[in-house]
């Protein structure tokens, strides 16, 4: 954007550098893209203990991606980036759930879960004992034990994505733990 230098905004017009303008006004795009690329497995990782279905997890990873981007300026801290964009797939996953919801509640029937030749596998059983168990917690209780444990966010950094404190995150971490083993336990 052109600038008059002198007093009086008289003299010779001068540009701003898109980076410096950039840098003023919030995440940079290039940062954005860096965080995207570093980034994307652990936060398709963390929709995915969220939700059940890889096409909604990358949804919702791409979805808060372009809301983050549209809304980079409000990001005025780039080292808040990620915990940003961290706040926007568990925001979305939780979205996501509700629409799915209000449509279960419509439809008041439910559709047969299609078995594949992994899902015998031990691994995968396993896998899947542990996401039955985690969605049978309380929301919260598997919020931040997906942020802790899968996400690897400190206790602190699960607190501020979540919105509330530390004390609540150690409290709802104990909880859930607690919850999973019994689960755990009584499933084998």
């Amino acid at each position: 954007m052109p600038e008059a230098d002198g007093p009086g905004g008289l003299g010779v017009p001068r540009q701003r550098s898109e980076a410096a303008a950039e840098e003023a006004a919030g995440t940079s795009v290039d940062l954005l893209t860096e965080t995207y690329r570093a980034h994307y497995r652990s936060l398709l990782g963390l929709a995915a203990l969220l939700l059940d279905d890889t096409a909604s997890c990358e949804d919702v990873v791409q979805e808060a991606f372009i809301r983050v981007h549209s809304a980079r300026n409000r990001v005025r801290d780039p080292d808040k980036t990620l915990a940003y964009l961290r706040q926007t797939v568990v925001n979305l996953s939780r979205s996501t759930l509700r629409r799915r919801i209000t449509g279960m509640k419509l439809l008041s029937r439910t559709l047969p879960d299609a078995a594949s030749a992994e899902e015998h596998a031990y691994q995968t059983m396993e896998r899947d004992a542990l996401v039955r168990a985690l969605r049978k917690l309380q929301r919260r209780q598997r919020e931040v034990i997906a942020l802790r444990y899968f996400a690897d966010l400190t206790e602190a950094q699960t607190a501020q994505a979540l919105g509330i404190s530390t004390g609540s995150v150690k409290a709802y971490c104990s909880r859930g733990i607690k919850a999973l083993r019994g689960t755990l336990e009584e499933q084998s």
